[in-house]
Order: C-alpha cells, then sequence, then structure tokens
C-alpha cells in the first residue's frame, strides 16, 4: 500500500513537474491550438484560436477517413488525360502531318509540347510549397502575384475553361452526326472541294451538319453531362473511366490497324508503312485550303506553321484539369507534380509517335483529304474510332464542366469580389450555383453552334494562365524567400522564364489580334478588381520583390546627405490632436488633406503616427488595435503612407522616441506636421505649452523641419477650390521649404488658381527696391512666379522711443503682459512654497521682462501687417520663430497667440539647415 502511494506520489510530482515545465515554456497552449493532446495526460483548457493567417491544421494519430478525396491517378492524371487528349488528334493530326510534314509536325508537336512540359514543372513547384486549397492555377498565382492578377487571369481562365467545355460538346455532336447521319433531324449542307453548295447532289464532297442540330444536340448533352456534376466528384469518380477506356481502346485500336494495314490496300492512298512513303512526307507542304480544309488553289485560307500552332495548341492544353480540382485531391503536393507530368508526358509520346506512323502510312493527298483517317484504317472497324471522338469529347467537355465551377467558387471563397458572393460554397461542398453558371455559359455558346471566332481567345485564355504560372515560379524562385521551399527540386528560375517568354511568343504567333482582345479584358477585370475588390493580403511574390527593392534603393540612397534636386517631403503627421476628435476617428481628416498637398503628384510618403500614454505591457494589444484602425483610415482618405503608434508614458516622451528613431537610412521623416493647440486656454494649462514646446525644441536638435497648421478645420478638401492669393512672410532664411510649399500647394487642384505674394519683412531703413530686385531675380533663378511686396516695419527699439501706445492694438498687448505677469507671479510662490527655484517646466527662473515685452510687439506687429495685407488671401505662410531660451512655456505661447489672433489659415513653417531647392540643372 505505502509503495503505490509513493508511487502514485511520484507519478503526481512527475506530472506536476512536466505540467510546469509546459506551463513555463509556454507549451501548454499550443498542445490545444494544435489539437495534440496525447502529448501529454489532461486536456489543459486553453484559447482555440489560432492566430491571423492561413488556417492550421495539425492531426495526431489516424488521419480523418473522407471517402470523396481522390488520389493521384482518378483525382489528376485521368482528368488531364482526358482534357489533354481530344478531337484534334482524331480528325486534325493526320491531316496536320500532311500539310507541316513529318519535318515539321515533329518540330510543330515538340514546340507546343514543351510549353505545357515546362508550365507542369513550374506548377509543381509552385504546388509543392505549402497547402492548397481550392482553384488550383488561380490559386497558385493569386498566392504569387497578388490578389489582382490573380484574380483577373482566374477569371479569364474560368471563361476559357466553360467555353471549352461547349466547343468539346460541339465536337462530339458533329462527330455523331457524321457517323450517323440518320439521326439529323434537319437536313445538313453538302460542300464540293470548291466550296459551292450543291444541295442534294451527288459526289466527292465535304458534309456539314446543320446548325440546328448541332443547337439541339448539343444543348440535350450539356444539360446530360451537367447532371452528372452534379452528383459531385463521387459519382464524376465513378463515370469517368467510362468515358476514358474506350479511349484508350479505340488510341489502341489505331495503332494495330497501322501496323497491320496491307500495302496492297484497296484505298490506293494508304501505303502501309512503307520508307518511300515516310520520305515523301518528310517536308511540308503548304498550301491553300477551303474552309473545310480541303487543298484548293482558290481558297481563302493559306496555311503555314504559325497557323498550324494555333490549330493544334489546343490539342496540348488541359494540363491544369487535375490542379483545378485541388480541394477534392487527397494529397495535393504528390498528385499534382506527378499526375500532370505524367498525362503530359504520356500524351507527347502518342503525339510523336503517331507522326512518324501517319508519316509512312498515308500519302501526301490521303492526309490532306481524308479528315478521318484514322477511323479508316482501325482495326477492326471504323465504328471504334467514332466512338473514340464522341467519348474522348465528352470526357474532356465533363472535366471541364467539373472545373470550371470550381475554380470560380474557390474565387468567390476568397471574398475579394463582392459580387461573386453568390457562389461561395463550404468546405467540402459541392459548387451548385456555379455549375449552373457554367451551364449557362455552355448552353450560350452551343447555341451560336460555330465558335471559330472566338476559339483563338480561348486558347490565349489557357496560354494567359500558363505564363501566370510561369511567372510566379520565376517571381518566387527568383527573389528566394525564405518561405519559399517546394518539395520539387527539378526547377530553375531561368526554365519559368522561358516558359513565360514561350506563352507569349505562342499568343502572337496564333493572332495579334486575339492576344490584344484577351490582354485587354484581362486588364480591364484588374482595374475592375482593383477599383471594386477588397484588398487581400496573401503575402505574393510582389510584397517579396517590392522588399527586395526597398531594401537596395535605400542601400544606394546611402546615408548622406540628400542632394536638393532629389529632395522629397516626407511628412511625419502628428495624428494626436489637442482635443477629442468622434470616436472611431484615429487621426483628424484634414490633416490627411493637408499631407496631400505636400506631395507634387501624389509622389512621396507619409507616416502618421499617434502616441498612447501608458505602460507598454499593458498598452501593446491596444496600440495594436490603433495601429490597424489608422492604416484603414489613412487607405479610405486614399493618402499615401504608413501608420505608427507609439506607447509612451507621456507625449514628451513619446514624440522624442519617434523623432530619433522613425525612419530607416535617409527614407526618414524630413517635416513635422501638427495642428496648433487652439485650445490650450481651455484645458490644460500646464500640459499643453510644456509639450508644444518640447516638441518644437526636439525637432531643432534633430534637424526637422516643422509645419503648423493653424484652423485645421477649415482646410479645403480636394473639390473645393480656392481663390485669391498664396502670401509668403518669409522673415528667416529655412532652407526654402516655405517657397517650396507653396510651389506644392499649387500643383493641388483647390489652390490652382491662386497666385503667390511673398512679402519681405525689412526694418524702416533698408533698399526696398534693391531689396525687392534682389528676391525678383533670386525666384527667377529658382524658376518660381511671385509677386514680390517689401514690407518695412519698425524696429523694437524705434518703437519704444515712439511708445508703444501708439499701436492700435493696444488692448491685446497689455492683455497678454497682464497673464504672463500673473502667471510668473504665482509660478514664483509655487516654487518658494516647494523650496525648488523651478518652473513648472522645468526650467530656471529667470525672465528678462524687456525681451518679453520685445517678443510680444514683434509678434503683434507680425499679426497687424498680416491683417493688413492678408486678409482675403487663401492661406497665409509664416516663418515659425523659435522657443526663446529660458523662457517659460506658457510665454511662447502667449506669443504664439498674439501671432495667430484673426488670421483663419495660417501655416508656421520653421525649416532646417538643408536646401531643399536648387538654382542649377
Amino acid at each position: 500500500m505505502e509503495s503505490d502511494i509513493n508511487k502514485g506520489n511520484h507519478a503526481e510530482f512527475s506530472e506536476n513537474q512536466q505540467e510546469s515545465k509546459l506551463e513555463l515554456y509556454g507549451f501548454d497552449s499550443l498542445v490545444n491550438k494544435f489539437g495534440m493532446k496525447s502529448m501529454i495526460r489532461e486536456h489543459i483548457p486553453g484559447s482555440t484560436r489560432l492566430p491571423d493567417g492561413e488556417d492550421v491544421s495539425i492531426t495526431v494519430g489516424q488521419p480523418k477517413s473522407n471517402d470523396l478525396k481522390l488520389g493521384t491517378l482518378m483525382g489528376v492524371f485521368v482528368p488531364c488525360l482526358q482534357n489533354i487528349l481530344g478531337i484534334i488528334y482524331y480528325i486534325r493530326f493526320s491531316w496536320i502531318v500532311g500539310m507541316a510534314g513529318i519535318g515539321g509536325t515533329l518540330m510543330l508537336v515538340s514546340f507546343c509540347s514543351l510549353s505545357t512540359i515546362l508550365t507542369a514543372i513550374s506548377l509543381s513547384a509552385i504546388a509543392t510549397n505549402g497547402a492548397m486549397k481550392g482553384g488550383g492555377a488561380y490559386y497558385l498565382i493569386g498566392r504569387s502575384l497578388g490578389p489582382e492578377v490573380g484574380v483577373s487571369i482566374g477569371l479569364c481562365f474560368f471563361l476559357g475553361t466553360a467555353i471549352a467545355g461547349a466547343m468539346y460538346v460541339l465536337g462530339a455532336v458533329e462527330t455523331f452526326l457524321d457517323a450517323a447521319p440518320g439521326f439529323a433531324i434537319f437536313g445538313g449542307n453538302i460542300t464540293n472541294v470548291n466550296g459551292t453548295v450543291i444541295p442534294g447532289a451527288i459526289q466527292e464532297v465535304v458534309r456539314t451538319p446543320s446548325v440546328h442540330n448541332l443547337q439541339i444536340y448539343g444543348t440535350i448533352v450539356t444539360l446530360v453531362l451537367t447532371f452528372i456534376v452534379f452528383g459531385g466528384v463521387k459519382i464524376i469518380n465513378k463515370v469517368s473511366p467510362a468515358f476514358l477506356i474506350p479511349v484508350l481502346f479505340s488510341v489502341c485500336c489505331i495503332f494495330l490497324g497501322i501496323f497491320t494495314s496491307p500495302k496492297d490496300s484497296a484505298r490506293s492512298g494508304i501505303s502501309g508503312l512503307s520508307l518511300k512513303t515516310f520520305k515523301e512526307n518528310w517536308g511540308s507542304e503548304y498550301q491553300l485550303t477551303n474552309s473545310a480544309g480541303v487543298p484548293d488553289p482558290e481558297g481563302s485560307i493559306y496555311w503555314n506553321f504559325n497557323a498550324l500552332v494555333g490549330l493544334f495548341f489546343p490539342a496540348v492544353t488541359g494540363i491544369m484539369a487535375g490542379s483545378n480540382r485541388s480541394a477534392s485531391l487527397l494529397d495535393t503536393q504528390r498528385s499534382i507534380p506527378i499526375g500532370t507530368l505524367a498525362a503530359t508526358l504520356a500524351t507527347t509520346a502518342l503525339y510523336l509517335i503517331s507522326v512518324l506512323l501517319f508519316g509512312a502510312l498515308a500519302s501526301r493527298e490521303e492526309l490532306l483529304t481524308d479528315r478521318l483517317l484514322m477511323a479508316a484504317v482501325a482495326w477492326p472497324a471504323p465504328a471504334i474510332v467514332y466512338i473514340g471522338i464522341i467519348l474522348s469529347t465528352l470526357g474532356a467537355a465533363l472535366q471541364s464542366l467539373t472545373g470550371a465551377p470550381r475554380l470560380l467558387a474557390a474565387i468567390a471563397n476568397d471574398d475579394i469580389l463582392p459580387v461573386l458572393n453568390y457562389f461561395k460554397v463550404a468546405d467540402d461542398g459541392e459548387p451548385y450555383l456555379a455549375t449552373l453558371f457554367t451551364a449557362f455559359i455552355c448552353i450560350g455558346c452551343v447555341l451560336i453552334g460555330n465558335l471559330d471566332l472566338i476559339s483563338p481567345t480561348i486558347t490565349m485564355f489557357f496560354l494567359l494562365c500558363y505564363a501566370g504560372v510561369h511567372l510566379s515560379c520565376f517571381l518566387l524562385d527568383l527573389l528566394d524567400a525564405p518561405s519559399w521551399r517546394p518539395r520539387w527540386k527539378f526547377h530553375h528560375w531561368s526554365l519559368s522564364l522561358i516558359g513565360a517568354l514561350q506563352c507569349i511568343l505562342i499568343m502572337f504567333l496564333i493572332s495579334w489580334s486575339f492576344t490584344v482582345v484577351s490582354l485587354a479584358l484581362a486588364s480591364l477585370i484588374y482595374y475592375y478588381v482593383c477599383l471594386e475588390g477588397k484588398a487581400g493580403d496573401w503575402g505574393d511574390g510582389f510584397k517579396s520583390a517590392y522588399f527586395q527593392l526597398a531594401l537596395r534603393s535605400l542601400r544606394s540612397l546611402g546615408a548622406s546627405q540628400v542632394h536638393p534636386k532629389n529632395w522629397y517631403p516626407i511628412p511625419l503627421v502628428f495624428c494626436r490632436p489637442w482635443g477629442k476628435l468622434p470616436e472611431n476617428v484615429p487621426c483628424h481628416p484634414k490633416l490627411a488633406d493637408f499631407a496631400n498637398c505636400m506631395k507634387k503628384k501624389g509622389r512621396g510618403m507619409s507616416i502618421f503616427v499617434s502616441i498612447l500614454d501608458g505602460d507598454y505591457y499593458e498598452c501593446a494589444e491596444d496600440a495594436k488595435a490603433a495601429c490597424r484602425n489608422l492604416s484603414t483610415y489613412i487607405d479610405y482618405k486614399r493618402c499615401e503612407g504608413v501608420a505608427e503608434i507609439v506607447v509612451a508614458p507621456s507625449m514628451a516622451a513619446g514624440f522624442r522616441c519617434i523623432v530619433q528613431t522613425m525612419g530607416l537610412g535617409n527614407l526618414k521623416p524630413n517635416i513635422v506636421v501638427m495642428r496648433y493647440p487652439e485650445i490650450w486656454r481651455h484645458e490644460n494649462l500646464t500640459e499643453i505649452p510644456a509639450t508644444f514646446v518640447s516638441i518644437i525644441n526636439d525637432c531643432i536638435v534633430a534637424n526637422k523641419a516643422v509645419v503648423i497648421v493653424k484652423g485645421l478645420d477649415e482646410w479645403p478638401n480636394e473639390y473645393q477650390r480656392q481663390f485669391g492669393t498664396i502670401d509668403l512672410y518669409w522673415i528667416v532664411r529655412d532652407g526654402g521649404l516655405m517657397l517650396l510649399l507653396s510651389q506644392l500647394l499649387l500643383t493641388k487642384e483647390s489652390f490652382e488658381s491662386c497666385k503667390i505674394q511673398l512679402f519681405c519683412i525689412a526694418e524702416e531703413d533698408t533698399e526696398a527696391e534693391e531689396l525687392k530686385a534682389d528676391v525678383k531675380k533670386f525666384l527667377y533663378d529658382l524658376r518660381m512666379q511671385a509677386e514680390v511686396i517689401v514690407v518695412r516695419m519698425k524696429s523694437w527699439e524705434a518703437n519704444m522711443e515712439g511708445g508703444v501706445q501708439q499701436d492700435n492694438s493696444l488692448e491685446a498687448f497689455t492683455a497678454a503682459q497682464r497673464r504672463i505677469a500673473s502667471y510668473l507671479e504665482e509660478m514664483k510662490q509655487n516654487s518658494a512654497k516647494e523650496g525648488t527655484p523651478l518652473m513648472a517646466d522645468g526650467k530656471p527662473v529667470v525672465v528678462n521682462e524687456q525681451q518679453v515685452d520685445k517678443f510680444l510687439h514683434t509678434t503683434l506687429k507680425l499679426n497687424s501687417t498680416i491683417l493688413r495685407y492678408s486678409r482675403m488671401a487663401a492661406v497665409v505662410l509664416v516663418s515659425l520663430p523659435a522657443p526663446p531660451v529660458k523662457h517659460p512655456a506658457y510665454f511662447y505661447m502667449e506669443y504664439m497667440d498674439l501671432l495667430v489672433e484673426n488670421v483663419p489659415r495660417l501655416l508656421m513653417v520653421g525649416g532646417y539647415q538643408k536646401n531643399v531647392y536648387t538654382l542649377f540643372t
């Protein structure tokens, strides 16, 4: 008993020790998050919320069974094989051999197949770089090139896949009516080799089924296939072999017929496998044909290698059929590379072997005139090939009707375009509404009856998708981000680049006009997504490219001073207002408008910062939420910039940290923008002046320019046009910042109707005309237009001799003096009680009252001058005076109040020791 108790105590101690270790390393919560409860003895309750980002699912033990999931064979190989092996092989391949010759056809097959093989390699690399959801190529392109590119190419690929289903249906119906003309409801057309229509004639002719027959039978077949697709993946998995096995059997019968074909065949054009025939058919013989493809000296269609590329390339497409069903695959990272490459290599080998055999089997005339030569030589009967043609096209149509809805549902599930929300489906659900929409498109195209005009565009959509896959792999492989770790190792960025260039080349070889049409459609979708789509951050390759480009640009800028010709304003917008804003408004609305006014044509970056008072550990989550809200607000205001939130004990301490650390290299903010605290008299009298002065002094020490906006509530937005003048009171040299700001304001629509007036403040004994001429010459060299006005102002000493009572603003002057005297007396009394000879802002009590009066008089005279000359100005810019040394912050606020009084819209600009303009080219 004691032993058992000891064992129990030991086990309990071990368990507690284990739990303490788990708790120490924070591992207990991970156990619950990832579902690995078997790693500990008891369930430890914890949060089950996953971090933001992609869903993570790790299952320990037996995986959850799902009988709907498909393997490599039925999930990828069979769909790709059915889409690739189609009607072109049966009814057009022998004709292509006769037109291009054996050598030309081998080159044609190799050229087109190389494109799909390279695409399969790039597809395999991206598909094995992580878990893959539904959407196939769209999912890969979107996560690599961004949601805008992904949705535009994905919708084009969906449209091409849906319309391709209609093409396959029409091909099956046309073959059926050729093999069994008795089932035709309407009479067809009979065309001789010269193209004239002779109803009822009995001669060597080409029969064309009626369009009405194609429409009726095509609609019925599409509805039947749609009904099969509605049954889900399980039914499609059972039906697919019924379509594929007869196709493969017909191919075997064709090869048996070729090898058993006698040389003395009843048909003079079929010589059997003959070396002589092989040599005669080696070279090409491009010629004119009629619309039915029959050689005709008066035909309207001339065939060459480029035209044959457009005809044959659809025969090698279809490699995306397996990846389009990625949501139904058991293991995408294994099935997609193996299944896609196996289907591509198998059909390529089949095409190459068929070129050699058909080139040695029949004469060139027989190859060019007999569209169903494969059926003629098939063993034991031509009916097997007819069945193979019909079933191959129906199988390809079934795969198109299966893949296209899942592609559309995947685009809708990403929630980028709200208009596609109707096609959303739950996980492992069937996209019924998307299937109906795809069937509607197919039936609409079937009712047209002739897709020759738009079939090249369909091929363009496939090539556009292939090029997108190549560019995705090229970008990811070239950037080589840490997250780029594909299991498929047989790839290189150069192969992806070659594949992308080849896709573009094939597009122009087929038809440059259809290439332009397809690119224009993709561009329109891209533009629509940019306007109406929701933002989706998928960590695409462009973000990595931007990061690498930013690093290289930053290194190229170096750490040296920026040349004035390359100077751009980088405003540091101080969002925290001197007062309160409406709820959920993280920044004053007009601050973003003003920040945009400081950029020429939107070029430049703004940094919006806000400070939260408190402890960082306690306010970290609040800071993150505030940063997200501020970023959203910046995007809403269409201001190019970034948001930053700093947690600090006080606003002054937080700003001091910001001004020292914000930015990197030469990409540091160079202008601090904030609102003038007009409410400082009504709120905390000790905090606002001290903080305001501290911020200005920090900017001076850090060599940052300052722009303080007074009257921010009345600042115009982009739709409020201003008239009048932009007045500059240029008192001190500031590196040209004030001049540059006035020019930047003129580039905005709201101020483009204004003119600039430059007021030069001079003492009475200054030569006004000489100063005016010098300033005009200076502005001319700077390529700036402004009217120069010289304003003479008495100095403080001269004014004292005449008596300050002569000034009309005596009341404001004396009121400011009384407030300053009262504040000074109160601070001295408080300092005496506490026994510390310090002011409230920590500075020594050393005040020269005569110097205070001098500052008051100067700012008052400047305010009077502004009101006299610029009462009707759209905006006034004045040099910002630096806070006097050893003057309390309260005194400086009094000076500033006198300066801005009764001026509705004023910018106080404090420059720095760097020029922002240059006289030279």
